[in-house]
């Protein structure tokens, strides 16, 4: 009787903790991480870009999103998807400085960086590349 009582219990647990725990892992894999420093940017670029060598990179004050300017004058967007870091090579005509930061126009979609203006990325494009951002 003892153990019945006993397993009926333990039952009535994982029934419990089953839903809350289904919850909280669904609630945690549509949420996306940060992109926590410029050197972690500049990283997933040189990794993902072929001959993609970083002169500066910058992350959004949100984490949601950083640039990276190559050498060469190249410009990279990225951003957080899970635990890895999704780059793609972008043109600068692509860019446009806006209110909140700088925003980069893709076909699909938009992508902020946040709290960055056209200063910060003249400052780590370096004195060599041209940063033809537009308004």
């Amino acid at each position: 009787m003892n153990e019945t009582v006993i397993g009926l219990s333990l039952l009535a647990g994982a029934a419990t903790l089953l839903p809350v725990g289904g919850a909280v892992w669904w609630w945690r894999r549509g949420r996306q991480g940060r992109i926590e420093t410029a050197e972690e940017a500049a990283d997933a670029a040189e990794a993902a870009l072929h001959g993609f060598a970083v002169t500066g990179a910058v992350v959004g004050a949100d984490g949601a999103g950083a640039l990276a300017v190559a050498n060469d004058g190249r410009v990279a967007v990225m951003t957080r998807r899970g635990k890895r870091i999704a780059v793609a090579e972008v043109a600068w005509s692509m860019l446009r400085s806006a209110p909140g930061g700088v925003v980069v126009e893709l076909r699909d979609r938009a992508i902020a960086i946040v709290g960055v203006n056209a200063l910060d990325i003249r400052r780590v494009a370096g004195a060599s590349v041209r940063v033809p951002l537009r308004d």
